[in-house]
């Protein structure tokens, strides 16, 4: 994997962080992630308008990838209702490089190399070390959480197909962000029976922001995932876990342990093996 390829997936773990930690600090948080994915909808439909409509075998796997990214969505809410960021966030994360890797194995071949297996297994193992601290979700919370991760892992793997079969992965990302914006907010109206109002003042704004980044953020996954292994794009993308950590701790005011240190560098540790295999 290309430096510049794990400089931007980086970039895209820190943004990703960022707006869950704007999500898990929310008072209504099926609100906020509706509003964030309709605001990154909003702003990806110029881009896709300009950039073209992916080559058509790809659309079965961008819609079913829309889909699955509202059950990742409501699970997502419910693991945050009683969870902190820095507990519930490494268990819906780590689970995912794993299980996308195994995906990747069944239905594309894909296999990685030796150092790039011991990569995703490190990242996972530093990532599940920050899940199991003292101040662990409840098992509601943790069913949810580990629900989230199969879904992200689902979504990835299926991305990871559809993009190839795309032609142009930056139009495949902004399609997919557009279509997956709008059904995220329209899945929020079907539960609340009310449209989600728009936000105001500096909470919204903040909102209005997380969407932008978000949708930049996972349009550089579905880009990656075009020139690397989707194993690989997911681990390091995980590392967001890092982040995580670091706002829950000096942000959010959560607890920082030592166990918590050493899965965050176990995590560091993985991402330089995935950049080397």
């Amino acid at each position: 994997m290309s430096p510049i390829v794990v400089g931007l997936l980086l970039a895209s773990a820190l943004i990703h962080a960022i707006w869950n930690a704007i999500v898990r600090n929310g008072e209504d948080r099926f609100w906020t992630l509706a509003i964030i994915c309709m605001v990154g909808a909003i702003a990806a439909l110029p881009f896709a308008m300009v950039l073209g409509a992916p080559a058509p075998p790809s659309w079965p796997y961008l819609i079913l990838s829309s889909l699955l990214q509202i059950g990742y969505s409501l699970f997502l809410v419910r693991a945050y209702r009683h969870g902190e960021l820095s507990s519930v966030y490494p268990i819906a994360r780590g689970s995912a490089p794993l299980l996308v890797t195994f995906g990747a194995a069944l239905v594309a071949g894909e296999l990685p190399s030796s150092v790039g297996l011991a990569g995703i297994a490190c990242v996972s193992l530093g990532i599940i070390l920050l899940a199991l601290g003292s101040n662990r979700p409840d098992s509601k919370s943790t069913i949810a959480a580990l629900a989230t991760g199969i879904f992200i892992a689902s979504y990835m793997v299926v991305d990871g197909l559809g993009v190839r079969l795309s032609e142009r992965a930056t139009s495949y990302a902004a399609w997919q962000a557009v279509v997956a914006g709008f059904l995220i907010p329209l899945s929020f109206v079907i539960i609340r029976r009310q449209a989600p109002r728009l936000p105001r003042g500096k909470a919204g704004a903040l909102v209005i922001g997380a969407g932008i980044l978000g949708t930049l953020g996972y349009c550089i996954a579905v880009w990656a995932m075009s020139r690397s292994t989707m194993g690989g794009v997911s681990a390091i993308r995980e590392t967001s876990i890092l982040f995580a950590a670091l706002i829950g701790t000096f942000v959010l005011h959560e607890r920082m342990t030592p166990q918590k240190i050493l899965g965050a560098l176990t995590v560091t540790a993985g991402v330089v093996c995935l950049s080397a295999g």
